[in-house]
């Protein structure tokens, strides 16, 4: 081997080994793949409705990467990508008579609603975050259909029977956004 390639190759190592070091570091991990932006609304609301912060830091992560403008095809709107018609109805059920649709750009309020609504798909699963996850995703109904039409029940785990593939992707992601939230910031 000539003596260049030699060097062109250590150097590529070096660089490869570098570039690897700094992005599995927790600087690199919490300031670009993995930030706790509104922290301080997440944990607020988490406690209030009596969630864990880290799975609601985990649905945010997975429906908006925390853009407050994110807008899905469907019209979902905000940080935790609340359809305008769920939104009405959480505020009816809130009792937030003064509540509009552009409020939902409010990180204050997408966050109170989205964990309201969380709060409730967790009181109505019995805690289990697969079918409370797959509620937020594919819609209470459907989960309620699967559940008679399976035969599942409130120990329900196995994210490989849900039907809609979506749906299933939606509660990897949030489980493992979960877990990274937990590793990097609980500490």
């Amino acid at each position: 081997m000539n003596y260049t390639w030699m060097k062109v190759l250590v150097v590529g190592v070096f660089l490869v080994v570098g570039a690897s070091c700094i992005y599995t570091s927790d600087w690199f991990q919490k300031k670009y793949a993995y930030p706790f932006l509104y922290n301080e609304l997440v944990c607020q609301y988490a406690a209030k409705h009596e969630l864990d912060p880290w799975l609601v830091t985990g649905v945010i992560k997975a429906e908006s990467k925390f853009v407050l403008e994110a807008k899905s095809p469907v019209g979902a709107v905000g940080l935790m990508q609340l359809m305008p018609e769920t939104a009405q109805w959480i505020a009816v059920q809130s009792e937030d008579p003064g509540f509009q649709l552009q409020d939902l750009a409010s990180p204050e309020v997408n966050i109170r609603f989205g964990t309201w609504y969380l709060a409730s798909l967790k009181y109505e699963f019995n805690g289990n975050e697969v079918l409370i996850l797959a509620a937020y995703n594919a819609g209470r109904g459907n989960v309620k259909e699967w559940m008679e039409q399976y035969g599942w029940n409130m120990e329900f785990r196995d994210i490989e029977q849900i039907p809609f593939p979506e749906t299933r992707e939606f509660i990897r992601e949030v489980l493992w956004n979960k877990k990274r939230y937990q590793e990097l910031y609980n500490r």
